[in-house]
């Protein structure tokens, strides 16, 4: 059953347009609209009650200067004061909460965002930092919306009861308010700016930082300690001019509503002054046209909450760009029942940033088969393998696995087919066993798989065995290597693939290691820099420079010096040296002696057209590659 080829094409060629922008802020907000309601009815309740408290204790001031019953005045005094102090602690523990959610919900998309996106897209997207600090400004979304939007609230009451006292009393103070206005814009337009440009050069500075810290031991021992540090301090000047331009706009803005508002507060007073002396107000009324005048002038207080508004929407903004990474797009269909792991690749082409990694590569692994893919560094081993099992997709070509375009299959159909195993495998879960499973997983399926990858030497001498916390338990490269590889044997998969997964193993466990991929169902593909390997294999795919210059049996290829270098360049850098020598002595020599006469007969032909057979040699080669140097031409 073979997929459409028009219907993949026209899927890869119609992307899912991009979302709105500030969809998630949106989404964000919409998510804590109920304690967000809450919020803003208890600061509404609140900013009642202070509007409402200067009538009283105007009202009980004057009572008790005419010695008259002020009792119930009182009461309502209190009454006010009190609601004003439960409503302040009500929207402190709700919008503690409401942002711990809401944080933790974003946290989940960003994460989820960044995982189903191809690995191509998340390249450079800082996502620490995102899921960090940008992550917590952005989960007070929902209370700062609704702080923002009730903040104006206890300013306007003080305003009307201004000029419910004294209209002389109000205009006095409203000379002022266009000003502050001016003030408030200001903020909200360079206060964002400034804030958004700190954001991303802490973002900057945290992926410089992640990286450092990944390679720590390398520093260390190249002594380049102080030049790493120089590296990564290097956005602090960016930092801080964002951080300087931040802290002025904001302390422009204080500085001036702090200067307006008490001059404001004084003009109320003097007029106020001035009318009580002439008998148009009472002690009481001047006592309300103060408290009013501070609520009044309370909107300043509007600048903080502002610019919590502010600082959410940028934070956003800053997650936004890990969740709304175009996801992988799956298709709906299985493999065929009975297949027997055949992968296909035909005319698959790559290219980053303008630079051909991966040029019209055109090749078969026979189900069932052992295939070695080897190459000099750089010449894209990694990214072919991530195309073998759709970690990222080709520009150009097709990948097939049982004749069915892995773009059409299900996310759950490709991961089931699918397995892989690292240089550097990534464990998580609380134990070992957590970490080898990545699920449920039968405790006889456990066992076989550490068994399988050789790892039950090490595990079972642990304080806990399979159950040991992995805090608990120190690895070396090669044991986490074998936990990797038993992750991999951990379920039947028609396609499995090794990515230098073996590179630290010594030549026992290796060797363990290899018969039990041999056992293993399905097809194998490894990338190897160990000879032994590749002359296990039943055949050998040789990369250089993105192009396959040759592929065949090791025996045959062996003949070439330039894929001799090869193994050459890998035991410098840590690769099997002897196995080398025994190849091309003992047993290789025996391999050699095996070969028929007519050896282009035992050369895989699932190659381009274009690619000539060297006939005193009898393998393909790429005639776009210069055979003395492995470069391209």
């Amino acid at each position: 059953m073979t997929a459409a080829p028009a219907d993949a094409a026209r899927a890869r060629a119609t992307p899912a347009p991009p979302p709105a922008e500030g969809r998630l802020l949106r989404e964000a907000v919409r998510r804590g609209r109920g304690p967000a309601a809450l919020v803003l009815a208890a600061t509404a309740l609140g900013a009642a009650a202070a509007v409402t408290l200067p009538l009283a204790l105007g009202r009980a001031v004057d009572l008790l200067i005419a010695r008259a019953d002020a009792g119930s005045w009182v009461l309502l005094c209190t009454a006010l004061i009190a609601t004003e102090v439960a409503t302040d602690a009500l929207v402190a523990r709700t919008g503690g909460r409401t942002g711990a959610a809401t944080t933790a919900w974003l946290r989940r998309r960003a994460l989820a965002g960044f995982l189903a996106a191809p690995p191509a897209a998340t390249t450079g997207t800082g996502l620490p930092t995102r899921l960090t600090a940008n992550a917590l400004d952005a989960g007070t979304a929902p209370v700062a919306a609704a702080t923002a939007a009730a903040a104006g609230l206890a300013p306007l009451g003080g305003l009307a009861g201004l000029f419910l006292v004294d209209p002389w009393a109000g205009a006095a103070f409203v000379c002022g308010v266009p000003l502050l206005l001016l003030i408030l814009r200001a903020l909200l337009r360079d206060g964002r700016a400034a804030l958004t440009t700190y954001q991303e050069e802490q973002g900057r500075m945290a992926r410089l930082l992640t990286g450092a810290l990944s390679g720590a031991a390398t520093i260390a021992a190249a002594g380049t300690v102080r030049a790493e540090e120089r590296r990564v301090l290097a956005p602090l000047a960016g930092m801080r001019a964002a951080g300087e331009r931040t802290w002025r706009v904001q302390g422009r803005a204080a500085g001036l509503s702090g200067a307006l508002m008490p001059l404001l507060v004084a003009a109320v007073l003097a007029v106020g002054g001035v009318r009580l002396v002439a008998g148009h107000l009472t002690p009481g009324d001047l006592l309300a046209l103060s408290r009013y005048a501070v609520l009044a002038a309370g909107a300043g207080a509007l600048a903080g909450a502002l610019n919590g508004w502010v600082r959410a929407k940028a934070g956003t903004a800053r997650v936004e760009t890990v969740t709304a990474l175009p996801p992988t797009p799956h298709g709906t269909r299985d493999l065929p029942p009975h297949g027997d792991g055949t992968l296909a690749l035909h005319g698959v082409h790559v290219t980053r940033d303008g630079v051909p990694l991966l040029d019209s590569v055109t090749l078969t692994l026979p189900g069932g088969t052992t295939t070695a893919l080897v190459g000099p560094s750089g010449s894209g081993k990694s990214l072919l393998a991530a195309v073998a099992g759709r970690l990222t997709d080709p520009d150009q070509g097709t990948v097939l696995l049982d004749g069915t375009d892995l773009r059409t299959l299900s996310a759950d159909a490709l991961r089931h087919a699918v397995a892989y195993a690292f240089e550097r495998p990534a464990l998580f879960g609380a134990t070992i066993a957590d970490a080898v499973a990545c699920g449920p997983l039968p405790e006889p399926d456990l066992r076989r798989a550490l068994r399988r990858a050789a790892a039950d030497t090490f595990t079972d001498r642990l304080p806990h065995g399979p159950r040991t916390p992995l805090p608990e338990a120190p690895l070396s490269g090669g044991e986490l290597q074998r936990l990797g590889l038993a992750r991999a044997f951990t379920r039947p998969t028609r396609l499995l693939i090794l990515d230098d997964a073996t590179s630290s193993l010594d030549t026992v466990t290796a060797h363990l290691v290899a018969r039990a991929l041999t056992d293993t169902p399905g097809t194998r593909l490894t990338i190897t820099h160990r000879l032994t390997t590749a002359a296990q294999s039943d055949q050998v795919v040789w990369l250089d420079g993105g192009r396959i210059r040759g592929t065949g049996p090791h025996s045959v290829l062996w003949r070439d010096p330039a894929y001799r270098a090869v193994f050459a360049a890998g035991a410098g850098a840590g690769g099997d040296a002897g196995a080398g020598a025994d190849t091309d002595t003992g047993a290789g020599a025996r391999r050699r002696s095996d070969v028929r006469t007519d050896v282009t007969s035992d050369v895989r032909t699932e190659l381009p057209a274009d690619m000539r057979t060297d006939l005193h040699t009898g393998i393909r080669t790429d005639p776009r590659v210069d055979t003395g140097t492995g470069a391209a031409e």
